[in-house]
């Protein structure tokens, strides 16, 4: 990790709930320039809810959310907190890339004109300077023949290349990835955890919530191991993967490789 002060992304004490449902129960994520922070967890344990949470996609209802020092600005408490300037979510999400689990691009746009298209109408970009660089981080990713194919025409694995680009062309600060692999097939997946890795080798700050135990304990600084709503265990990968304390993560761990 680095000796940098200031973390791009630091979440204190937060709390979500949907209705009577309690999904954060107080967690903690602390994330520094070149950081890869994995979040490890059985489904309904809240990862990417914090993931959304840290994006401001999800409201929450208690908590600090910090962007490079910058705390969110709330109005309201409880069930009706949100925050309060809309200015300052829009600068936030703009340096806060997210890739989905479900690709997300645009069928009636080309590859090209995807991965364009936030840089030319969020950030006003010059379309030529947007372009070259678009071009240059499909080439990055393995997919740069497919320009001008259309999304349908893509397997899923360069589809998830292709949102990857999309992502990395708002020259975001960070790259939250929910469960980026987990919608493919195994040979199509290993294309996607290359980019990924060589994204954590560049030193990107990542924040990834993954079912791939493999990639995680590969690519990770940091590995937080979430069950119902808390933090059950958190530390390197050597210590989670290596030495893991908690019974659960035990458990959880011996199920993963059985898997």
């Amino acid at each position: 990790m680095t000796s940098n002060p200031v973390p791009v992304i630091e979440i204190t004490g937060l709390h979500k709930s949907y209705g009577d449902l309690e999904v954060l129960k107080g967690v903690d994520l602390t994330a520094r320039a070149g950081d890869v922070v994995s979040l490890i967890g059985s489904s309904g344990s809240g990862k990417s809810t914090l993931l959304r949470c840290a994006n401001l996609l999800e409201d929450s209802q208690d908590g600090e959310i910090l962007f490079e020092g910058e705390a969110v600005r709330w109005k309201g408490r409880g069930p009706s907190r949100h925050p309060g300037d809309p200015a300052q979510v829009t600068r936030i999400r703009t340096n806060l890339s997210m890739v989905f689990q479900q690709f997300n691009l645009w069928s009636h746009m080309t590859v090209l004109q995807n991965v364009m298209e936030a840089p030319l109408t969020v950030l006003r970009e010059d379309r030529a300077e947007v372009e070259t660089r678009a071009r240059d981080l499909l080439g990055k990713v393995g997919i740069g023949d497919k320009c001008d194919a259309w999304p349908a025409q893509l397997s899923g694995g360069q589809q998830q290349r292709a949102a990857i680009a999309r992502a990395l062309c708002m020259r975001p600060r960070a790259l939250l990835f929910d469960e980026p692999t987990s919608a493919l097939d195994p040979e199509l997946e290993q294309e996607v955890v290359k980019v990924i890795k060589d994204l954590a080798a560049e030193g990107r700050t990542m924040v990834l919530v993954t079912h791939d135990m493999a990639m995680a304990r590969d690519v990770s600084d940091h590995v937080i191991f979430l069950h119902q709503g808390r933090i059950e265990e958190e530390g390197p990968p050597e210590q989670l993967f290596g030495a893991p304390q908690s019974t659960r993560l035990k458990q959880f761990l011996r199920h993963e490789d059985a898997a």
